[in-house]
């Protein structure tokens, strides 16, 4: 009886395991992850506008008073990642996050001066570029530094209502994903 028992605590013991490696290999193993289908809609840098379902959007959003874009970019291929929008909704929020979709770093509205978004995102070597010689395009940005050199940039902007629909699409018009090289 103590064997069947053992076997049977061993079986469950490999179907956890198994069910666990699932899992954590699922978004690594994914054909079809936010990269892949971000890369459908456009090139790298280029923002791509997202919508509330996945057949409007390559990553969706789940609150219908949101409106949001993401930016693919490749810090090998073209350099420092400079993000900016301007200012306008009554709040936004931008997450970085790197080719397998980990979080990497957030900001809101509340965090940068002046309600604007302008974030500069670089690997380590690039960071210690800038840091010997800033460009003054980059001189108000928050730095951001990653181990990943592929990433991508997702904007939210808040629509409490209809009426702030234009103030949203031109917040969302103006977000940019620009290289600088170091």
């Amino acid at each position: 009886m103590t064997r069947a028992f053992h076997v049977f605590l061993l079986g469950l013991l490999g179907a956890a395991i198994v069910h666990l490696a699932i899992l954590v290999l699922l978004p690594v193993l994914s054909e079809r992850d936010a990269w892949a289908r971000l890369a459908a809609r456009g090139d790298l840098l280029r923002p791509v506008r997202l919508g509330p379902t996945e057949t409007d959007s390559p990553v969706p959003l789940d609150d219908p008073f949101l409106g949001g874009a993401a930016c693919r970019f490749d810090l090998h291929d073209h350099g420092v990642l400079h993000v900016t929008a301007g200012s306008g909704p009554p709040f936004w929020s931008v997450s970085i996050h790197d080719r397998r979709g980990y979080n990497l770093a957030s900001f809101n509205d509340r965090t940068v001066v002046g309600g604007r978004l302008d974030v500069a995102v670089a690997t380590s070597a690039q960071m210690a570029d800038l840091r010997r010689d800033l460009p003054d395009a980059l001189a108000r940005s928050i730095f951001v530094e990653v181990d990943d050199p592929q990433g991508i940039v997702i904007l939210r902007a808040l629509r409490p209502d209809p009426t702030w629909e234009p103030v949203v699409e031109t917040f969302l018009a103006s977000f940019a994903c620009r290289a600088r090289l170091p």
